[in-house]
């Protein structure tokens, strides 16, 4: 917790809490009852803001000196934030950017808002979209750093985020924003009005916002202008834009091709093939120094966004006991991912889909004039410009409550009831797919017509609409009526709907020697559900992109919680304050069934200036509609077959001669087979069996506040989280070494081979199979100095250390380990440090952020004879049959300085001018993250610079 002096607490409580609670103001009629209020990580209202549990707190003034559009870029800098979706992936990016604390996974950080559930994301995931939730209404956040499932219920495995929206706002302010970086591109523009009015029973507030975030190329960058830095275009794609084209009788995997042929210019000539015939206008692929694509240079660096936002308050005293309140926000994003242009891969060509293997270039094509049927087809559409993917998101948020109080046996008792609504619905526009059943007919028989136009066909039965497609005529021989006929325009639908019903009492009860015994009831009933319909296209399969078939469900669940507060010693000895918290969650899925989930929490104060605290907790997560539900889809991931001889696959060199056994019983040559392409296509999907995951949470720490040093406090917390029943899927290549080296049955079930003994199906799904635990600590040191005639200085100090993390199903996520496949970090340390100075008018921001260095598997590197950039390319590890070459790339720590400074002018505003990575600092080059050579966590090279003017009226 951001821990404040006992002077401090008091003086702030009053003014938390009109904004604590989901729907407005605790009330009361006596000064006793109005300082009571509703603090993260409990639902019992009370005086005193330190419960047992660890929370960390960023006011609206620390979210402003950040200089941040999104609220998701602000809570993705705390420093128990892990690896997770933000505007920096394109490739994978949806838009979103989400939270995962302890790094466990968004799908196990719970994100609130006024204390009530945001609805999840249109992944159909679990996992919310910080860009969905307005940054011009949020006045603060609060971050409990522990599991919650016994408060707040399923997804609070990891801790919560709690979002604190603008409430009781009397007056207008205005905000304008606009910056970007020393480069001149990624500018950031923001605008935001706020107006209110507050009475004696009655109050309102309305607020409008509008931002807008351009994006940044990734050739406008040296370290993303090439697929792997440092290597030139050696990493780029074998599809190039002039074409690699092969005749082949077969399957081109089994070597019966002729030899490999690229067309450099757009010039009529003959094509090569073994017999020799390579004249000037083709040769051989591989030859030029264009046969491989730099295809870094088109993608988005950082993805632009677009975001509309209203939100307002409104509360009346319908009595002097009861109030109705209600809260509605509306925000409506744009998003767009660029990348290069989509890839045609046909006929016999490595990596063709299954519904591309059938389709050749006609020998009757008006293009092809070799007469010769061509049947390996690899060509880069650039024509299209790129892939486009566009987002336009509606998400709708709504709490509707009454709220009040009674006295009741002299004693004092608060309740509240209301239903509560948030919904997203996207739609999505995908630009630069090409239809695989119009490029069969556009790459088949075509003839001139009488009027010297190319048709699709022959003379005697003529295919109407279509229009011929020449791609070995080099760059720019795909013209705009090609692409019209052979592309399409991707359209996809996704909603995601939360509804929930709920009923709260808190009050004490009985005096005990520490203080009266507290606790909070409540009842709620939650129904989620949602779709994702992807164009009938996409769904057939019949494209050139990844195809899924579509995705619907629902469940629903009733929940009873209790929790109390028992304050055992007061004012003794070795006991200023002694209190127990015990609280315990009853959940009923339609789903899965039912689940108890409880903790158990202290607070000791043996003197004033020293706080003890300790907290047991269990957790679950439910199963999402995503994992539950999901239709298959396609993913190409990097796969070494055991039973191949290439990419690693290792058949005559690691395989026992029982695992080639399996090998040859499944259709695969004696000798094993050439794999032909690292991407093998396989299909994930939903699993309606799943269980929820389980966890157990323990928190132990102290917050010591000494009054020889007036305004220091520093709080250290051990935390540790044990997660059971963990959803996980296996990767297609779990599933090919389980099948062959372990001779695993149920996975050798998901997938099949072809005749020739390649991958030719394969399916994964969700499994209650991982266990996984994490433990580290938490520091905040807190230090505001007495005033000097120079201004007054305070510091703000928090930091996380990652101890361990184990996990049984991948031995990766190591800390201190890099995981660039999985784009997962895995810092030993992340800190921050916020300094402020404030003198009269004038005031200064300066914060750091670190992260630790991390080590990264850099052997792929060393084997593609590109070891000299690898830090440690002469590493050694032991193994059974001795030592084996583990080359390691050493990601060095990165440290980023922001600074701002601000000017309050006479006429009621405030002129704030910044620049984050004041001085340049680069981000660890990584060679084995998904893009652009370093990991998306980190900031963009270049500084930022930006101003800000806020006027109050």
């Amino acid at each position: 917790m951001n821990c404040k002096t006992s002077k401090l607490r008091d003086a702030i409580s009053l003014a938390l809490v009109v904004s604590a609670t989901a729907t407005g103001a605790a009330f009361a009629q006596e000064a006793t009852t109005l300082d009571k209020v509703e603090v993260t990580g409990s639902r019992i209202k009370r005086t005193d803001l330190e419960t047992s549990q660890p929370v960390f707190s960023l006011s609206r003034e620390d979210i402003q000196a950040q200089g941040l559009t999104s609220i998701g870029d602000v809570i993705q800098n705390l420093t128990a934030n892990g690896s997770a979706l933000n505007a920096t992936f394109n490739n994978g990016g949806n838009g979103e950017t989400r939270v995962t604390l302890r790094n466990l996974g968004s799908n196990r950080t719970l994100v609130l808002v006024n204390g009530r559930r945001w609805v999840a994301g249109t992944g159909l995931g679990g996992s919310a979209d910080l860009n969905t939730i307005p940054t011009a209404a949020v006045e603060r956040i609060e971050v409990l750093k522990d599991g919650a499932s016994a408060i707040y219920g399923s997804d609070a495995i990891a801790g919560v985020v709690n979002v604190i929206l603008r409430t009781d706002f009397d007056g207008a302010e205005a905000n304008a924003y606009y910056g970007q970086y020393s480069d001149g591109d990624g500018s950031r523009e923001s605008y935001d009005i706020t107006i209110g009015s507050s009475g004696e029973r009655f109050s309102a507030m309305f607020g409008a916002a509008y931002v807008k975030e351009d994006p940044v190329m990734a050739g406008d960058r040296e370290i993303s202008a090439v697929p792997v830095f440092g290597t030139g275009s050696d990493f780029g794609s074998t599809t190039s834009p002039n074409g690699r084209f092969a005749l082949c009788d077969g399957v081109f995997a089994s070597g019966t091709c002729s030899v490999d042929q690229t067309r450099p210019d757009g010039t009529v000539g003959q094509f090569g093939y073994d017999e020799g015939q390579t004249p000037a206008q083709w040769r051989n692929w591989g030859t030029g120094a264009d046969d491989v694509y730099n295809f870094a240079p088109d993608n988005y660096l950082l993805t632009p966004q677009e975001r509309k936002s209203i939100f307002g308050q409104a509360s009346f005293d319908i009595t002097d006991n009861v109030r109705f309140s209600t809260q509605a926000t509306y925000n409506n994003r744009r998003s767009e991912q660029l990348l290069a242009a989509m890839p045609i891969v046909l006929g016999s060509g490595p990596g063709a889909g299954v519904q591309a293997r059938t389709i050749s270039i006609s020998p009757d094509s008006v293009y092809n004039p070799f007469g010769q049927t061509i049947s390996r087809i690899q060509r880069r559409a650039v024509e299209t410009g790129g892939r486009s993917f566009r987002q336009n998101v509606d998400t709708f948020g709504f709490v509707g409550a009454l709220d009040g109080n009674f006295e009741f046996a002299d004693r004092y008792f608060s309740w509240d009831f209301g239903y509560s609504y948030g919904r997203n619905d996207q739609n999505d526009t995908t630009d630069g797919l090409f239809n695989i059943l119009a490029l069969r007919n556009a790459l088949g028989p075509s003839f001139i017509d009488a009027t010297g136009v190319a048709r699709c066909g022959t003379t005697d039965a003529v295919l109407e609409g279509c229009v011929p497609l020449n791609l070995l005529g080099g760059v720019g021989s795909i013209t705009p009526d090609m692409l019209a006929y052979s592309t399409f325009v991707a359209h996809d639908e996704f909603q995601y709907v939360m509804k929930q019903w709920f009923a709260n009492i808190s009050g004490e009860v009985v005096e005990l020697p520490g203080g009266m015994l507290a606790f909070a009831a409540g009842l709620e009933h939650r129904t989620e559900s949602g779709y994702d319909s992807p164009d009938a296209l996409i769904a057939s399969g019949n494209t050139t992109g990844n195809a899924r078939t579509a995705t619907s469900g629902q469940y629903s669940l009733d929940e009873a919680y209790l929790e109390l507060s028992i304050p055992l010693l007061r004012d003794v000895f070795m006991a200023r304050e002694l209190e127990l918290s015990v609280a315990s969650r009853y959940s009923d899925y339609d789903t899965f069934g039912d689940t108890l989930n409880s903790k158990f929490g202290f607070k000791w104060k043996p003197i004033d200036q020293l706080l003890v605290r300790g907290n047991w907790a269990e957790g679950f997560r439910a199963p999402s509609i995503s994992e539950l539900y999901s239709g298959v889809s396609d993913s190409f991931q990097q796969i070494a077959d055991p039973c191949s001889t290439t990419f690693g696959g290792g058949y005559a060199s690691s395989l026992t001669p029982d695992q080639q056994a399996r090998c040859h019983a499944q259709g695969v040559p004696v000798g094993g087979y050439d794999q032909g392409n690292s991407q093998i296509r396989i299909s994930v999907g939903g699993n309606p069996n799943l269980q929820p995951e389980t966890s157990t949470s323990k928190t132990f720490g102290m917050v010591w506040s000494p009054t020889f040093l007036e305004g220091f406090d520093i709080s250290l917390d051990w935390w540790n989280i044990k997660i059971e029943g963990a959803i996980d899927q296996f990767s297609g290549q779990q599933i090919l070494d389980d099948c062959i080296r372990n001779n695993n049955q149920q996975a050798c079930g998901l997938y099949s081979r072809n005749a020739a003994g390649a991958i030719d199906t394969l399916l994964a799904a969700g499994l209650n199979l991982n266990e996984i635990e994490a433990e580290g600590y938490d520091m905040t040191i807190n230090y505001r100095l007495p005033d000097t005639a120079w201004g007054s200085f305070s510091f703000s100090w928090d930091t996380t250390y990652y101890a361990s993390y184990e996990e049984d199903q991948d031995g990766n996520n190591q800390v201190g380990e890099y995981n660039g496949g999985d784009v997962v970090n895995n810092w030993r340390i992340r800190s921050n440090l916020l300094t402020r100075w404030e003198l009269g008018d004038w005031g200064a921001t300066w914060s750091t952020r670190f992260y630790s260095k991390q080590d990264e598997d850099c052997q792929f590197m060393v084997d593609y004879g590109y070891g000299d950039l690898c830090s440690d390319p002469d590493r050694f590890i032991d193994s059974p049959d001795g030592p084996v070459n583990a080359a390691q790339n050493r990601m060095g720590g990165a440290t980023y300085h922001d600074a701002s400074v601000y000017w309050k002018a006479p006429w009621n505003a405030k002129i704030t001018v910044g620049v984050n990575n004041v001085f340049d600092k680069e981000p660890p080059v990584s060679y084995s993250t998904f893009a652009n050579s370093f990991d998306p966590q980190y900031d963009l090279p270049g500084r930022f610079l930006y101003m800000q003017y806020n006027q109050k009226f």
